[in-house]
């Protein structure tokens, strides 16, 4: 008894050891649980908020399939609030922007009542305008030239806002109406808002340079600016148009992989492809040499022996190289962004040759708040920890309804990135176990096992010698 009263007593020392192990472990730093990481380079001190652009090294490196296993650190290694944004959400995409060229026109009255002048243009065959004039009539004086004649017929993209440049001088305020027009002969109203400013008081300068159009954009080969006040001339020097960001205009990356041919029965072949990270696929192709013309379908699974899913075919994939002219299919859309490892093509027919799985995607987008000390860095690839959920989506849009639609974290770019834990932070942690369940147990049963030895100590005594 004594010797076991003596275990009990040294028995809290240990339990008390065991339970601060876990808050040892949790108090590491979390650089510690991911294996890379990339430091950013922000474009401004002052940016509140930033996104990067997500690169290859980073799609390489992430193990999640949701991309939970990147995340944002401050300089003391602190999470900051971050999330991903897929290329098709607006709080993903900067703003693009465009020169447009501009001729300078007469500014007619409102009403078209006494011109005086006609508008005489040469346009190219694609729109473009390769000259303008305006010639006075029945003798009227040339008024002066303060309308503004833009010609956005290269412009693919709606145009939410233009933005004028003038050279300073004289104090500035001019109010416009704009008019669109696709053949240079019919126009039509624009909605737009937005004065020109540029004044000037006490060594401060107040400058506004946008007309805004409708959240929608305007879309049409010609555009007129037309000051309210005719007699108003502004210096302008440049017009650049804000365009809406289209998903369609950032340019597909693409993954060309080499797989592993599989004979099937009946002569049919199957081809197998593992990708090299979590990337973001949208659309797929099959490269092939020389002249060809097939049926695939292509399926995708994220673990090597998981269960294949359809994604996309039957499609026909060809390639006729012939009188100068080198025609092939185009590349298939996915129904949803796919970001399994492992991809199978199945033709069906004799396939001469290996084919080439090419694989497009558009890369994501990082925002994250500039919560804590510079500098920041991007971290991917753990099996240990995951990014905590955040209310970043819902503050940016916020903060896009007080300052405007057009408004966009500012730009930080990737730098060269660096280990950390390495392939160490991609084994998963051993389970826990529940130390306090284990003791409690190992006192049940010694307490059982100290009663039952009285018991047997009992019996073993026999009954008691009568009186």
């Amino acid at each position: 008894m004594n010797l076991l009263s003596a275990s009990f007593r040294r028995a809290p020392r240990a339990l008390a050891w065991l339970c601060l192990l876990p808050v040892a472990l949790a108090s590491a730093a979390p650089r510690e649980d991911y294996a890379r990481q990339w430091p950013l380079q922000l474009s401004r001190d002052d940016g509140g908020a930033y996104r990067v652009v997500l690169d290859e090294s980073v799609y390489r490196q992430a193990r999640d399939a949701r991309l939970r296993d990147l995340d944002v650190l401050d300089g003391a290694g602190k999470p900051v609030p971050a999330a991903v944004f897929a290329p098709e959400q607006p709080l993903a995409r900067a703003p693009q922007r465009a020169g447009l060229p501009w001729f300078a026109l007469p500014a007619a009255p409102a009403d078209g009542a006494g011109a005086g002048w006609e508008l005489v243009s040469e346009v190219e065959s694609d729109g473009r305008l390769r000259r303008v004039e305006a010639r006075s009539t029945g003798g009227a004086a040339r008024p002066p030239q303060t309308a503004l004649l833009i010609d956005a017929s290269r412009v693919r993209s709606p145009i939410l806002a233009l933005e004028l440049e003038w050279t300073p001088g004289a104090a500035l305020e001019a109010a416009y109406r704009v008019e669109a027009s696709d053949d240079l002969d019919q126009w039509r109203a624009v909605s737009s808002s937005g004065r020109l400013i540029d004044l000037q008081r006490g060594g401060q300068r107040l400058v506004q340079r946008r007309i805004v159009f409708d959240p929608i954009g305007e879309q049409a080969r010609y555009l007129r600016l037309t000051p309210q006040d005719p007699n108003a001339a502004v210096p302008i020097s440049a017009v650049v148009a804000e365009l809406a960001a289209d998903a369609a205009t950032t340019p597909l990356q693409w993954r060309e992989l080499k797989g592993r041919r599989i004979e099937q029965s009946e002569g049919r072949v199957e081809f197998e492809f593992e990708l090299d990270g979590r990337f973001p696929i949208q659309q797929a192709d099959v490269a092939l040499p020389g002249n060809h013309a097939l049926e695939w379908r292509l399926s995708s699974r994220d673990e090597a022996e998981g269960h294949w899913v359809a994604r996309a075919g039957p499609w026909m994939a060809y390639r006729v190289d012939g009188e100068g002219v080198d025609d092939r299919s185009a590349a298939r859309q996915l129904a949803a962004t796919v970001r399994d490892r492992y991809w199978r093509l199945r033709a069906n027919g004799a396939v001469p040759g290996e084919p080439v799985l090419r694989l497009g995607y558009r890369p994501e987008v990082a925002v994250f708040l500039a919560q804590g000390a510079p500098p920041y860095a991007l971290v991917a690839g753990s099996a240990r920890t995951t990014r905590a959920d955040s209310p970043l989506a819902e503050l940016i849009e916020t903060l896009r309804k007080r300052r405007g639609s057009d408004w966009q974290p500012a730009e930080a770019s990737l730098g060269a990135s660096v280990p950390l834990a390495g392939d160490a932070a991609l084994v998963p942690p051993a389970p826990k176990r529940d130390w306090r369940s284990w003791v409690l147990w190992a006192v049940l049963v010694a307490g059982a096992l100290i009663v039952a030895g009285f018991a047997f100590s009992l019996l073993r005594s026999g009954p008691p010698p009568a009186a």
